[in-house]
């Protein structure tokens, strides 16, 4: 701006310069050229008087280099000229100024050379004896003055240049000056230029519209950062040319980077095929879902378009943590195939017994056996419903009755339930510790220490131990099942709570038939029927772990192949 400022002030002093030189120089050639002409009026008079005394012999005795005299009769004869031949002369009676003196006594003219260099001014008179006596002189015309004023006026222009430049250069900065002072923060504090008040004030509004527009955007941009960093979704926002503009901290946590990847090419924190052909197909089609395991877990990735005004801008992916879903799915699935194969192994023991005694294959001896197994096995199924049921129930946290149970002496009515089949192994039985009081669902609690004990008992080889203690704190009970049975392995501990799950697939659902038949002749009871029939379903172990759950307690297992298991079940009292 100080450039400019400091070109305009030179130019115009520079225009302002030579317009005065120019109107200066008019008006000096103007006054000199009047003056000219009345000298020139004058000299002509005193000629005139002398021609009309001494005549022709008056004239010759003139000498001058600036005048030139002209002597013309009344016909337009050149009797004399002052500085020519008047015998060689052309007739003057059609010139501007002596046609003028013949009509009105005086005549005056000025005519230009061809070049434009010169100026010539004629004045005429009429003499008393009907001729006419001209006078003239050569004048310069503006130019050649100009030309001749050439040097001084050359210096002149150098000064006013050089003072222009020296005084524009000082304006310009005293001007600008207080312009680069201003407040712009501030602009109705600054005291400045009159002038720029009105700008200053529409400064200040749009200050003021700009803060609360910003002020607007900040509050915005929290909220957003608040509401996606709580988010347990991944969000990352890409532009158009698939750069990172945002991305949460739980998707910085999915892809294992964090906020330095802003401004970077998505393929910078993930290059796996599937999910960027996703995002190409977003970007194309408008949206694109797909699922890929990350860090060994399961996530959906739902990608859309961000469009403005029809025009692509970018694109939004949300990523869902489905581990658990697809967990579920698969538990599901693996459920309803053990479901399915668990109730079609009795079922096609009862068809066949059935139709064996329908067509009188079975001898009438035999008939008791045959009709036990269809019994058993009918026993054995409904049985499996009853934990499929009890595991709905738990699943969906149905209420139910609770009172003050003794643990301990829950524990000792399931080791005397088993005892039959601890001797059967020569298995030792105990039970040790406090009472070991809390609150919640009997029978619930008996299913716990019942199936761990049982499962302890069958997998204990001949002459093993089984132990159960009960301890108690101020807020919780311990229960320990204990043996020096064959253990678990390593890789099966994760899944040995899962539903169905089997450790040696070789213990089949002979084993649970086995339990069940003997405790039936035994005991003849039902519920020995009930607990014993949990060990052959794959259920009892699951049921285990939800019940503890049910409590709100929680369950952990240690064990060594051929050393043993230790089963630890920690529940709250819930007083």
């Amino acid at each position: 701006m100080t450039s400019k400022i400091f070109r305009s002030i030179f130019a115009t002093s520079l225009i302002v310069l030579l317009a005065t030189l120019a109107i200066i120089t008019t008006f000096l050639y103007d006054y000199f050229t009047n003056i000219q002409i009345d000298q020139l009026k004058d000299q002509l008079s005193i000629a005139s008087v002398g021609t009309e005394k001494s005549g022709k012999e008056y004239l010759e005795d003139l000498k001058s280099d600036n005048f030139r005299l002209t002597w013309v009769a009344n016909d337009g004869t050149v009797l004399f000229d002052s500085q020519a031949d008047e015998s060689t002369m052309d007739n003057h009676l059609d010139r501007e100024e002596i046609k003028e003196a013949f009509e009105t006594g005086k005549g005056s003219s000025s005519r230009y050379s061809a070049t434009l260099t010169e100026k010539t001014l004629y004045e005429a008179v009429l003499l008393s004896d009907g001729t006419v006596l001209r006078i003239s002189v050569n004048r310069a015309s503006g130019f050649v003055l100009l030309l001749g004023m050439a040097y001084p006026v050359v210096i002149v222009i150098i000064i006013a240049v050089v003072v222009s430049a020296v005084l524009a250069h000082k304006m310009s900065k005293r001007i600008i000056e207080p312009l680069n002072k201003l407040d712009l923060d501030n602009p109705t504090e600054n005291d400045a230029y009159e002038e720029i008040a009105p700008l200053l004030s529409r400064i200040h509004k749009q200050n003021m519209k700009i803060e609360r527009k910003a002020a607007e955007l900040n509050r915005r941009k929290e909220e957003f950062e608040l509401i996606t960093k709580n988010m347990r979704e991944g969000l990352i926002l890409l532009d158009k040319n698939r750069s990172i503009l945002t991305i949460n901290s739980a998707a910085m946590t999915i892809f294992g980077t964090d906020e330095n990847c802003v401004g970077n090419e998505f393929l910078t924190i993930n290059r796996r095929h599937e999910i960027t052909s996703a995002i190409e197909k977003a970007l194309t089609d408008g949206h694109a879902e797909i699922r890929a395991s990350l860090n060994e877990k399961e996530y959906q990735f739902d990608i859309s378009r961000i469009e403005t005004n029809g025009e692509t801008v970018g694109a939004v992916i949300l990523a869902f943590d489905i581990t658990e879903q697809a967990d579920a799915e698969r538990l599901r699935r693996e459920f309803t195939a053990n479901v399915s194969h668990e109730l079609k192994t009795p079922l096609q023991t009862i068809t066949g017994s059935a139709e064996l005694i329908e067509n009188g294959l079975v001898k009438q001896e035999d008939m008791p056996r045959f009709v036990g197994h269809i019994r058993e096995e009918a026993t054995r199924l409904v049985m499996l419903v009853e934990d499929i049921i009890r595991l709905s129930q738990l699943d969906e946290q149905t209420e139910l009755p609770k009172e003050t149970v003794s643990l301990f002496d829950v524990a000792n009515e399931a080791c005397k339930v088993l005892s039959d089949s601890a001797d059967k192994k020569d298995i030792t039985l105990s039970v040790s510790g406090d009472g070991g009081n809390i609150y919640g669902v009997k029978h619930l609690l008996f299913e716990v220490i019942y199936n761990l004990c049982d499962n302890s008992i069958k997998y204990t080889p001949d002459g093993g131990k089984v132990k159960v203690d009960i301890s108690e704190t101020e807020k919780e009970v311990k229960l320990t099942v204990s043996d020096n049975g064959i253990g678990i392995a390593p890789e099966h501990l994760p899944r040995i709570f899962e539903r169905f799950y089997r450790v040696d697939k070789s213990h089949s659902k002979k084993s649970g038939a086995d339990t069940m038949s003997a405790q039936l002749r035994q005991k003849g009871g039902t519920d020995a029927v009930r607990h014993s029939a949990n060990g052959g379903t794959g259920l009892g172990l699951s049921i285990v772990k939800h019940s503890v759950q049910y409590h709100g307690g929680k369950i952990s297992i240690k064990s060594e192949e051929n050393k043993g298991t230790v089963i630890t079940v920690v529940l709250p009292k819930n007083e």
